[in-house]
């Protein structure tokens, strides 16, 4: 097997030191309620609280959210000071994809030498989100241009298409069979309960109070809120939004956040819960797919990946896949020749809802921790953000 060199050798993810909320669906929880910024950053303290990591021992600070929040300006150094220790940082988004590139930044800040620990904490709150107003100076009604989360979602400038419309054209590209992603559908529901039923969403999603303003709990997280068993006779008899794509074969929006570290290898033994565990980010790859042709971009990607590291898919013990639509799936079964019910092993956003930032990070985590599970090896992730953007990263779990 060829081992590829990775670009961030001095760059570790110290194992157990993560932790989500559960992803309580939209307008179905007290998070719906909260300043997801502090909630986020009050959330990230309790979490390594549990992990037995001092918040002090975080040198900067990694965010990343894509909804306006309050106070978003000040970002990581609010943060940070609501964390409990005011350390710099900086902010970043990718749409779908905010939550990798956090890691990747906070892999790229300890290889610089900047940081011996970085804190990463991704967070986003769909519900009740802001509406912006855009003076357009080119308008003679100025104040005309509204803009949501919703409307992200309805029309990708780049191409014209609404997201619903691009997994309809990459199911009508590669001729998929609206039989085989029902089955895939159903096989992603199954594989979540039965993760769930065998305690894995318990190694590092955390339940989480929410307080009103006098101190008192008015709600609590704890568990991923809008998840339904689904039959494959339901899904067979839902009507198709566009070709391939039903009700049940799609997202939902959610609220939620992630942490994790990245550190040196000599910090990241000091920190780990099982220090003889030495998790690596190997290698990432960015590509982009045609335009209105956003699900098959992380097969594009992970083709890429591949390449450019001589692995094989054979050789990879986790793949694990941001799927918005199950279209997405389909397709990097059918180009890389691999069987769908290997995938996904403990659940994906497709069941359990994409808050959007946190998203990957959460698959990024169950990965880990799959991998671990099974006895190390390499764990592949992918997804697709903004438009036509197609993301991959390889770690290594030693």
């Amino acid at each position: 097997m060829k081992v590829p060199d990775s670009p961030f050798p001095r760059a570790r993810i110290p194992y157990g030191t993560w932790g989500t909320s559960y992803f309580p669906a939209w307008q179905s929880s007290a998070m719906a309620e909260v300043n997801i910024g502090q909630f986020a950053a009050e959330s990230m303290a309790r979490i390594m609280g549990l992990r037995q990591v001092p918040v002090r021992a975080i040198d900067y600070l990694v965010a990343g959210s894509t909804i306006p929040w309050r106070w978003k300006f000040s970002n990581a150094p609010l943060l940070s000071a609501v964390l409990g220790h005011r350390v710099p940082g900086c902010h970043v988004e990718q749409a779908c994809a905010t939550g990798l590139l956090a890691v990747v930044q906070g892999a790229m800040e300890v290889q610089s030498g900047g940081s011996g620990v970085v804190g990463v904490l991704t967070f986003d709150r769909t519900s009740d989100s802001s509406v912006g107003i855009f003076p357009e100076r080119r308008s003679p009604a100025r104040t005309l241009a509204l803009n949501d989360v919703w409307d992200n979602f309805g029309f990708d400038p780049g191409s014209g298409f609404a997201t619903l419309a691009t997994a309809g054209n990459t199911a009508r590209k590669y001729r998929l069979d609206r039989r085989e992603v029902d089955e895939l559908t159903a096989c992603r529901y199954e594989q979540y309960f039965a993760a769930k039923q065998s305690g894995f969403l318990d190694r590092f999603a955390v339940p989480l109070e929410v307080l009103n303003p006098k101190g008192k709990v008015q709600g609590r997280i704890d568990a991923d809120t809008g998840v339904k068993p689904v039959t494959l006779d339901t899904l067979r008899g839902l009507p198709e939004l566009a070709p391939c794509v039903t009700a049940g074969g799609q997202t939902h929006p959610s609220d939620g956040l992630a942490t994790l570290l990245v550190a040196t290898p000599e910090r990241a033994r000091e920190l780990s819960r099982r220090p003889e565990i030495d998790i690596q980010l190997m290698a990432k790859a960015y590509v982009r797919s045609g335009p209105g042709l956003m699900p098959e971009a992380p097969t594009l990607a992970v083709a890429k990946l591949l390449q450019d590291t001589g692995l094989a898919l054979d050789q990879i013990v986790a793949v694990k896949s941001h799927n918005p639509f199950a279209v997405n799936d389909a397709v990097f079964a059918k180009v890389h020749g691999y069987d769908w019910k290997k995938m996904n092993r403990t659940g994906s956003s497709l069941v359990w809802g994409h808050p959007q930032a946190p998203t990957m990070t959460r698959i990024v985590i169950e990965a880990l921790e799959e991998t671990v599970e099974r006895g190390g090896g390499y764990a592949l992730v992918m997804g697709c953000a903004a438009g036509d953007i197609g993301v991959a990263a390889l770690f290594k779990v030693s």
